[in-house]
Parts: C-alpha cells; sequence; structure tokens
C-alpha cells in the first residue's frame, strides 16, 4: 500500500445521515465479511516464531515524543524503556530504576538497576536520563509534556544514583515518568529518532515509518527475561473488516481498535479470543479555543448550546454500537481521582432558542480530524453533520490521513477549524495528569503552541496547579473534584465518551495481558501451535 503523502486530507459536505442512525447497527454486522480491499496489509500466515500485530492507526514513529495511541505504546516499549511502567491494576512499576522513592516534597531519589545495557551494548546511564528530560522539553506541542506540571531536573548523586529535583511538589512523578523513554544520550534529540537502539526486549531490523510496517527481533542483550516471541511484525491495517479477515485468515495474530459488531463474530470463533477493558482514554469533538474575542465559539453560553444538537445516546447505540461510554466528566470515570460533573443532554430545540438568543443562529462549522482517531470516526462525523442541520447550522469536514501534518493544525499553525475530533489517553492511570494536559494551559505554553487545542484559561490553570503540588492525596482529590466541576462549566467539548478497548488474537498467542490503560507487555507474550 503505497502510504499517503504528509499534506493528504479528505474535505467534503456530508450527505444526511439519517440511514445511519436508523441502519447502521443492522448494517454494521455484516461489516467485517466485505472484500479483503488491496491494501489490506500482510499477505501469508506469520511464520512459527513470529508474531503479526495488526494496527488501525499508522505507527508513523518508534518515538513517543509527539507519537501517543494505545498500541503504538505496546511497540515503542518494547524497544524504548522508562524508568517506571504503569502495570496491571494501574499500579507503579519499577523498570529501569530499581529505587524510586519521594524523599523530600520536591526532591525523589532514584537508583538505576546494575547492569542494564542497551541492544548496542552500552550502559544505560544517569546522563541518559537527565538527556531525554532535556530532549522532551525541546519538543513543542508534546502531548507528554503537557502531563507533566513541571519537568524534574537531574541531580546525579553517584554512578548509578540520582534525584529528581523540582520547584514545588510533584507527588505522582513516579507515574509521569512511566512516559519518558530513555535512549543513549549522544544519539538523543528533539527531533524524531529514527534509530532503534534501546534497552527493552526487542530492537528494530527493518523500518518504514510511512507505511507504518516494522519488523523487531529479540534485543540479544536484554537485561531482563528473554522475551519468548523471536520477531514481531507490525503492520498497519486501516479498515476494520480487513483486519478481521486477516486475522480469521491467520494472517494476523493480534488486531486492535475493534467495534462490538466485529468483537460479536470473533467471539466464540474456532482459534481466535477476544479481550476487552473499560477505558481510560476519553475520544472528544474538543473546541477551538484560539478563536479570538467576539467569536461567537469564544463564548462559553454558544458552546453549551451547540452541545444540545448532539444526540449521545443514539451514537454511542447505532454508530459505536455500544463500544463506548458517553462522557460524564471531563476524564474517564475509571481513572483515580476522576469525579461526575454532568452529562450531555439532547435537546435541538433548546439549541436553536439558545443559538438565536445569542445572535448565533447562522454558524458555519468545520469539523477536523484524522482517520483512525476512534472507531467508526467517519461516521460518527457524518451523523454529527446531520445533527447541526437538524438546528441550522451548516457543518464541513475535513479528514485527515495517518502520517499527515494534523499535529501542525491542533497547534494552530495548519489553518483554521472549529472542533476536532480527538482522543487523549490515560497514560498514568490518574485523573490529574490527564486533566494537566488537556485543561493546564498557559500563556507561556500557547505561545510555542504547548497547549491543548489553545485550552488556556488562567483561574482553571491556577486550581490545576494548586491541586498537582498537593501532597496529601485525600485534600488533593477534593481539588481536583472542585476544578473538574469548574472546567466542565466552560464547556470545552461538543460531545466526549470513554470507548472501551477490544482487541482480538489468535490462540496461538498466550499471555497477552491487556493493561486497563488499552497497551500490553510483549516481552511475556508466547506463541503455541
Amino acid at each position: 500500500m503505497t502510504p499517503p503523502p504528509q499534506s493528504a486530507f479528505t474535505e467534503y459536505e456530508s450527505p444526511s445521515r439519517r440511514t445511519l442512525l436508523r441502519g447502521f447497527a443492522l448494517g454494521g454486522a455484516g461489516l467485517a465479511l466485505g472484500p479483503l480491499t488491496a491494501c489490506a496489509g500482510p499477505t501469508g500466515a506469520p511464520g512459527p516464531g513470529t508474531l503479526t500485530l495488526g494496527l488501525n492507526r499508522s505507527l508513523v514513529s518508534l518515538d513517543n515524543k509527539l507519537n501517543q495511541f494505545d498500541a503504538a505504546i505496546t511497540v515503542q516499549r518494547a524497544v524504548r524503556q522508562a524508568l517506571t511502567r504503569i502495570g496491571p491494576r494501574m499500579k507503579v512499576q519499577r523498570v529501569l530504576a530499581d529505587r524510586f522513592e519521594m524523599t523530600e516534597p520536591t526532591a525523589w531519589t532514584v537508583r538505576l538497576r546494575e547492569g542494564v545495557h542497551y541492544s548496542d551494548g552500552s550502559p544505560v546511564t544517569v546522563e541518559d536520563v537527565a538527556t531525554a528530560l532535556r530532549m522532551y522539553a525541546k519538543v513543542n506541542g508534546s502531548f507528554i509534556l503537557g502531563l507533566f506540571p513541571e519537568l524534574p531536573t537531574v541531580e546525579p548523586t553517584g554512578e548509578r544514583t540520582f534525584r529528581l529535583r523540582t520547584e514545588r511538589p510533584v507527588p505522582v512523578l513516579d507515574r509521569l515518568m512511566a512516559n519518558i523513554h530513555i535512549t543513549p544520550a549522544a544519539a538523543n534529540r528533539p527531533e524524531e529518532l529514527q534509530s532503534g537502539v534501546g534497552s527493552g526486549p526487542y530492537r528494530v531490523v527493518k523500518a518504514n515509518s510511512g507505511a507504518g510496517e516494522y519488523t523487531l527481533a529479540r534485543n540479544t542483550r536484554y537485561w531482563g527475561p528473554r522475551p519468548h516471541v523471536d520477531t514481531v511484525r507490525v503492520r498497519f491495517v486501516p479498515e476494520e473488516a480487513s483486519r478481521v479477515i486477516a486475522l480469521r485468515s491467520g494472517e494476523l495474530d493480534v488486531v486492535d481498535t475493534l467495534t462490538p459488531d466485529s468483537a460479536e463474530q470473533l467471539t466464540g470463533l474456532p482459534g481466535v479470543t477476544v479481550q476487552e477493558t473499560s477505558g481510560v482514554r476519553i475520544c472528544q469533538l474538543f473546541f477551538n479555543f484560539r478563536k479570538p474575542e467576539g467569536h461567537p465559539l469564544a463564548d462559553p453560553r454558544v458552546r453549551r448550546a451547540l452541545t444540545y444538537a448532539i444526540d449521545g445516546d443514539s451514537l454511542i447505540r447505532d454508530v459505536l454500537t455500544d463500544s463506548a461510554d458517553q462522557a460524564e466528566g471531563v476524564v474517564p470515570l475509571a481513572l483515580e481521582g476522576a469525579v461526575r460533573t454532568g452529562s450531555y443532554t439532547y435537546d435541538p430545540a433548546k439549541a436553536k432558542s439558545l443559538l438565536k438568543s445569542l445572535g448565533a443562529d447562522d454558524l458555519r462549522i468545520k469539523i477536523i480530524w484524522e482517520s483512525g482517531e476512534f472507531a467508526a470516526d467517519s461516521s460518527v462525523m457524518e451523523a454529527v453533520v446531520d445533527m447541526f442541520q437538524d438546528i441550522g447550522v451548516r457543518a464541513r469536514l475535513q479528514q485527515f490521513q495517518p502520517g499527515g501534518d494534523i499535529l501542525k493544525w491542533r497547534q494552530g499553525r495548519g489553518g483554521d477549524w472549529d472542533v476536532i475530533g480527538n482522543g487523549f489517553p490515560g497514560t498514568t492511570g490518574q485523573a490529574l495528569t490527564s486533566l494537566q494536559g488537556m485543561y493546564g494551559g498557559t500563556a507561556a505554553k500557547e505561545r510555542t503552541r504547548d497547549t491543548y487545542m489553545g485550552y488556556v484559561i488562567p483561574r482553571i490553570e491556577r486550581q490545576l496547579s494548586d491541586a498537582a503540588t498537593e501532597v496529601d492525596a485525600t485534600e488533593r482529590n477534593k481539588k481536583l473534584a472542585a476544578v473538574q466541576h469548574a472546567i466542565w462549566d466552560t464547556w470545552p467539548s461538543l460531545w466526549a465518551f470513554a470507548p472501551k478497548t477490544l482487541l482480538a488474537h489468535r490462540d496461538r498467542v498466550h499471555d497477552l495481558g491487556l493493561l486497563t490503560l488499552g497497551s500490553y507487555d510483549l516481552s511475556p507474550v508466547r506463541l503455541e501451535g
């Protein structure tokens, strides 16, 4: 399959989607039985020692500084590792560090494991950690950078020991550092890392990032338990029908991001197992907060009025086929510290009335998103256009292909838009870090485009900062609850939902432990049969 050019996108006016909401559930049941497309993915069954993954989104990079989604984390962490990780039951586990503890309100004492080496034989050093943090700090628009109230500095105290120092307390720093992947200092830089040198159980032996295809081989110098699988092949297979067919035929071993329709077809099928976990990722139709004063969407009353146009129950039932839960808060309720703040209400008559009273009854809305952002994304967007039409709002869709330049649009550098379809993962299991990443924007961060869609509301940032530096967990959760209600009242999203994670694999795949975060560890996976 020829990869799309970097600027590729599809722009179109959507036709009416009445028939979608009436018949999607009926028609969707046969989706996975359609013909395999010309660019469906790999041909031929994997070898006995090869595990083949079929991803719904193109893994454009093994460098996680800008590229983070559930399946990407699975592959990236097989190559590069962090000091810690979030494991089963969202508990912190030590990885490159064998000691990681808060010893002062603003300092954590860390010790690297003895004898840990990269795949090229060089040792993991304290300087590698310090350099990684500096490189992450230099990335504009970094998703990960936004999770940190502040990045720590490294104070070496020995050959393998150091302190992570912050100006104010960061009580969840052990969780946050699970997102900082360590690589040799001499080869590290803020730009995308092309090499695959890491300390993980696998090393990169072949890569075609444009096509989202990689081949990983066992790292013979891996410091941990020897991985069971010799080779891991990663394929980009965007069509769900094609992924399902390839799994059933044995061409793929694991497929991700399934709808319940496909999962139902695969459940009980000889040779196939389906796994599901509740979601800690939130998918939003998020408003553009870079609108100038006087623009209708700069007014929270207009944003709220538009939410009444969206029939969320129908979208969940008929388009997403019950593969998600409609949001009742500004982050998924599965995250620790998350609270219910409200609900989206469908009332088109109220939407029209409010918009008219606010002088915003002749709106034109441009909605953008990247293909594969979530299951059934195009169908959701087209249904939203139809719902807008019911209240007299005309909407236009612009769909970016994977590997395109939507990042520039998110940052306000590519073009103007009004609503974006976007997902935000809960990589630490904590509501605090997701809230910080989305709603902790400042004027300084906006100058470097390091805010989330331009969301900069100083009073919200102050409340978040106060909660983020609170060491007492009980008091921190009280402050977090208050700020979540305050964020909800700004109406940041037209609509939002928390998708469930549905994954399927061949029965020859054993010990694949799907985490609540939506990723899994490749190291313990075994192949039998």
